[in-house]
């Protein structure tokens, strides 16, 4: 997930829920991450290099979504079925300011040669690229949304709407969440959820401090699950856990109060059980 571009500044439905993983209600992800090595190829987290390597051999990645700062969308060599080099504009707005415009997906053709660049390109079918940008551009804007359910009460005190400033892929760290349910399926399986995130990003998010007053900084933390297919259309389901980071006061309060207030509205009866 998270496929931007950002050198150049400029929907279909997501089945995206925020409750807790339970073993009940998901299945691996249908699409064959190890196989086609997906989540290595979004902007991730990037490792150590080694110290051995020339500075010739180090690539300069954008800060903003630690991706190549350039990558072709030229046939890759010995490629055989010619993919589209259109790329589609998000919902998402980028940067600080509106004429930074809105966040870019990258084309096929250009996904697959940013990821043959980074040597996880091998045994990916080339007629398989437009679905899984379809599938991750899909997810993103899902994400976005989770996100700006959160975001509403400040964005209805400001009447500005939140940008995303930058993000980061980390498919190898599981969050703490994800960890804590991922144990808690050892020991309740009919209960929770045993299957780990497909995928996690942290994306940041510039929440307004009022017009022409500046940005704050909010880090979200997204976990990627894969669910079971829609049980009327046969097509893939994916459950998202958006969430802010618990890492300030904030943060904390918001995750507390997203989660008391519809257990107190229900315990009072102000909900349906079935809404909730």
């Amino acid at each position: 997930m998270g496929w931007f571009w950002a050198d150049k500044p400029q929907q279909q439905q997501t089945h995206a829920y925020t409750q807790a993983p339970s073993a009940s209600s998901y299945s691996a992800c249908p699409v064959d991450h190890t196989k086609f090595s997906t989540a290595s190829a979004c902007p991730v987290k990037p490792r150590a290099t080694d110290p051995n390597n020339d500075d010739d051999d180090i690539e300069v990645l954008n800060p903003m979504n630690n991706m190549p700062m350039a990558i072709s969308s030229e046939l890759a060599p010995g490629q055989k079925i010619k993919l589209s080099t259109e790329r589609t504009i998000s919902s998402i707005p980028r940067g600080e300011n509106e004429d930074e415009g809105l966040w870019e997906y990258p084309s096929p053709q250009q996904m697959l040669n940013a990821m043959l660049k980074k040597g996880k390109g091998d045994g990916i079918p080339e007629d398989a690229v437009d679905s899984m940008v379809e599938v991750h551009n899909f997810l993103n804007e899902g994400a976005w949304q989770q996100i700006l359910a959160w975001e509403d009460e400040y964005t209805r005190q400001t009447r500005v709407e939140p940008r995303l400033k930058k993000f980061t892929g980390k498919p190898h760290d599981l969050s703490p969440k994800a960890r804590m349910y991922l144990w808690l399926g050892n020991l309740f399986p009919e209960t929770f959820n045993t299957v780990p995130p497909f995928d996690r990003h942290d994306w940041t998010v510039l929440r307004s401090l009022g017009k022409g007053k500046g940005w704050e900084e909010v880090r979200y933390v997204i976990d990627y699950y894969g669910a079971p297919d829609d049980e009327e259309t046969g097509m893939p389901a994916f459950m998202l856990d958006t969430r802010p980071a618990l890492d300030s006061f904030t943060n904390a309060k918001d995750r507390l109060t997203h989660w008391a207030v519809p257990l107190w509205k229900k315990a009072m009866g102000e909900v349906d059980v079935g809404d909730f």
